[in-house]
């Protein structure tokens, strides 16, 4: 009951933080800007939203197609499964942070029938990549507009990383996190040796183990070159969706390639601070639009919109088009309950 109640708590934070930054985005406009908000979305040129959405189901259908390479070599998994099950994790994700990477693994583990620890340490194991690779393009980004964008985030970093006499180097924070980790793997290690002829320590030892195998499948992938090949293609149709989206607004519409990633690289980090973005993705884009003079919180609106109604619908499909479309593999998983339901 504890454990159901902590949940619910941090949920609930999680959902305050959103409608307190949407609020607080809200109320501190101006009648100008509320005036200048509703005017452009009312003069949108909203036909460009329609390849934003088939860009972003691209998207999630490549990121499939990459999380299936990592699957396959603990157990083969269809292409249209993988799909479903990261659709439907996304709409999980929509209504309660991170449950969708519990719910996506849920899904593939029961009707695939992969270890559900192997599917988490996939998981993981693509978070992992996608941080790096999230380090990757924001650097190429920093470098590509090194005078607009290469400041912003120094001063940043500054401030997040202060090197004062009261405060510990950036070197420091990474040094001590790399010793942290280190030493729970080693306490790990030493508690299934130490307590090994225990039958709770044996089952735990072989969920670890799967999750392990999870973690290490990347990197004996037989298809590295079509792993990254995916994880670029994905990060370009992020770019593209933002700036096809710019064309949407005729404030924005003039803005370049370039400018979309600088805008991708914030409201990655957005995406993070509340469920779906909610209130933090539109701030972030209007923070990053801001270096570039234009001062505008519609054009966030009406990405995250137009991303969140693609994900809520297109979830529910995937759910509705897995249940339906793998029925006759839970027959034969479980044929003495269809014997059964035919006797009645």
């Amino acid at each position: 009951m504890k454990k159901v109640i902590r949940t619910i708590i941090q949920y609930a934070i999680f959902f305050g933080i959103g409608a307190g930054l949407v609020w607080w985005q809200i109320s501190g406009m101006t009648q100008e800007e509320k005036k200048q908000f509703v005017l452009s979305l009312e003069n949108a040129h909203y036909i460009y939203l329609v390849p934003v959405l088939i860009i972003g189901l691209l998207s999630h259908y490549l990121r499939a197609l990459r999380w299936k390479l990592l699957i396959d070599p603990i157990k083969p998994v269809s292409a249209s499964n993988s799909f479903y099950a990261v659709m439907i994790g996304y709409l999980g994700n929509t209504f309660i942070p991170r449950a969708g990477e519990i719910l996506r693994c849920t899904m593939l583990n029961r009707y695939e029938k992969v270890p559900f620890s192997s599917l988490l340490g996939t998981v993981i194991a693509e978070r992992g990549f996608d941080m790096v690779s999230f380090l990757l393009f924001t650097l190429l980004t920093v470098l590509i507009q090194i005078g607009a964008v290469g400041n912003f985030i120094t001063e940043k970093l500054k401030t997040i990383f202060h090197s004062g006499e009261d405060k510990p180097s950036f070197w420091i924070h990474i040094t001590f996190f790399i010793f942290i980790i280190w030493f729970l793997f080693w306490i790990i290690n030493f508690i299934f040796k130490r307590f090994s002829d225990r039958s709770w320590i044996k089952k735990a030892k072989g969920i670890w183990d799967e999750l392990k195998g999870g973690l290490i499948t990347i990197f004996h992938l037989k298809k590295k070159t079509e792993f990254i090949l995916y994880t670029m293609l994905i990060w370009v149709c992020y770019t593209s969706q933002i700036y096809i989206g710019f064309k949407a607004l005729d404030i924005t519409t003039n803005l370049g390639f370039p400018v979309a990633m600088s805008v991708l690289t914030l409201s990655t980090v957005a995406m993070i601070v509340a469920p779906g973005g909610l209130g933090a993705f539109p701030i972030a884009l209007q923070q990053a639009l801001l270096i570039y003079g234009i001062h505008n919180i519609s054009f966030g609106w009406l990405v995250w919109g137009a991303n969140t109604l693609i994900i809520i619908a297109a979830g529910l499909i995937c759910l509705g088009l897995m249940i339906y479309q793998n029925r006759n593999k839970l027959k034969r998983a479980h044929p003495a309950n269809e014997d059964l339901s035919k006797e009645i």
